[in-house]
C-alpha cells in the first residue's frame, strides 16, 4: 500500500500552501517535512535528492517524486479522488493555465516580495522598507489585478462556477498581500476580485492550509 503524500517545505511559503491547498481539496492526508530554505546555511544537503536546486516546494508519493508546484498540483488532482481542479474543456483549461502563468511571472514578485515584504514583514525585523520598491510593486499589481478581472468569468471563482488551481495558485499570493494596508483600497477598486478573495478565503482548505508565522 502506497504511503501518503509527502509535501516538503515550510509552512510560511506560497507555493508550498499552494500545494496544500490542492491536498486539502482533494481530501488527501499528508504529512508536511519541514525545509527551511532561509536558514543560515540554506537548504540542507539530503533535501537536493528532492530537489536539485534547493527550492521548496517538493513532494514524494511513494515512489514517485516531484518539484515544481505546477507539476506537483496537476498530479495531485489527477492522481487522487476528489473534486476536480482543472477544467475539462481545453479552452477553459487554457484560462486556468494562462492566469496560473500570469500570477507566477507578474504577480508572485509584486504582492508578496514588492509589497507585503517591503510593509510588513521588513518593519516586523526592525527594518526599513523600500518605498520605491513598494510603489513600482503596487503599480504591477494595479495591472495583474485589472488583468484578472478582464480575464475571470462570471461566476464565484476566477473560472466561474468550478473551483480551479488558477484559484488555489492564487489564494496564498493574496493572503500575504493582504496584510499591508495599501492592499485594501487597491483591491476594492475591483468588485469582482474582491468577492472572489471572500470566497476563497472562506474555504476550509484555506484555514487548514495557515501560513506559519
Amino acid at each position: 500500500m502506497i504511503t501518503a503524500p509527502r509535501v516538503f517545505g515550510a509552512d510560511y511559503s506560497v507555493y508550498v500552501r499552494i500545494v496544500r491547498l490542492a491536498l486539502e481539496e482533494k481530501r488527501v492526508e499528508y504529512a508536511l517535512v519541514p525545509v527551511d530554505v532561509f536558514a543560515g546555511d540554506g537548504s540542507p544537503a539530503w533535501y537536493l535528492k528532492h530537489h536539485p536546486f534547493g527550492r521548496i516546494p517538493a513532494f514524494e508519493h511513494g515512489s514517485f517524486s516531484l518539484f515544481e508546484t505546477g507539476a506537483i498540483t496537476r498530479y495531485v488532482d489527477e492522481a487522487f479522488d476528489g473534486p476536480p481542479l482543472q477544467p475539462t474543456d481545453p479552452k477553459m483549461r487554457a484560462r486556468m493555465n494562462q492566469i496560473i502563468g500570469l500570477l507566477d511571472a507578474y504577480a508572485y514578485r509584486a504582492l508578496v516580495w514588492d509589497v507585503y515584504v517591503e510593509r510588513v514583514s521588513k518593519p516586523k525585523r526592525g527594518e526599513a522598507p523600500d518605498e520605491a520598491r513598494i510603489a513600482a510593486g503596487l503599480q504591477v499589481t494595479a495591472t495583474c489585478l485589472a488583468t484578472l478581472a478582464d480575464l475571470k468569468a462570471s461566476g464565484p471563482w476566477l473560472l466561474g462556477k468550478q473551483l480551479t488551481l488558477a484559484d488555489l495558485h492564487a489564494a496564498p499570493m493574496f493572503a500575504y498581500f493582504l496584510r499591508a494596508p495599501e492592499a485594501h483600497a487597491l483591491i476594492g477598486s475591483y468588485p469582482a476580485i474582491a468577492a472572489w478573495w471572500k470566497e476563497v478565503s472562506a474555504l476550509p482548505s484555506f484555514a487548514a492550509s495557515e501560513f506559519g508565522e
